[in-house]
């Protein structure tokens, strides 16, 4: 994929990962509600996650997106765009503890989403949610995604045995 530039949205800059960042995604990924529909349980181990979040591996070849508010503070909001198929994305997000209901996953996916379609020609969008995750299944719905699918026992996770529903957003969908 392509570098990672920097997106902004009226409330927030969302920027490429930088050192120091783990600090202030730990409260997500280390707590238990927040990672109950991914494909792992919350970290416990600091240096674990950095090399997740870092991919020191260099497995994963996605990008990611750091979002901060303008008017400062801790970043509050991470999302990725991952493509193994030509002009095709997946998308993924997580919010940091303490900031729901804010409007901050829209606002900052939606920057994410139109600058893939706008800026760099993708034409399908997508993203496969846990049915039980409400709040990301309706973000998406409000979004214009259509949930193209219902996947059963796609994966185990440390929760057991979980489906997947697939949603969809084609590049002429796209009202923005």
């Amino acid at each position: 994929m392509a570098d990672t530039p920097t997106l902004t949205t009226p409330r927030f800059t969302c920027r490429p990962l930088q050192q120091g960042d783990e600090s202030a995604l730990w409260p997500a990924f280390s707590d238990e509600e927040q990672m109950r529909y991914w494909s792992r349980g919350p970290f416990g181990d600091r240096g674990e996650f950095r090399d997740y979040l870092f991919d020191s591996g260099g497995e994963w070849g996605g990008r990611t997106w750091i979002c901060e508010p303008h008017a400062g503070g801790a970043p509050v909001f991470r999302m990725v765009a991952s493509s193994n198929v030509e002009q095709v994305a997946e998308i993924g997000y997580i919010l940091v503890p303490g900031n729901e209901g804010q409007g901050i996953a829209r606002e900052c996916v939606t920057a994410l989403i139109t600058h893939l379609f706008r800026v760099e020609g993708f034409h399908r969008v997508f993203a496969d949610v846990d049915p039980r995750n409400r709040r990301s299944n309706a973000l998406l719905d409000r979004l214009g995604f259509t949930r193209e699918g219902h996947l059963r026992h796609t994966m185990k996770t440390h929760i057991g045995w979980a489906d997947t529903w697939m949603w969809g957003l084609l590049a002429d969908e796209w009202p923005h």
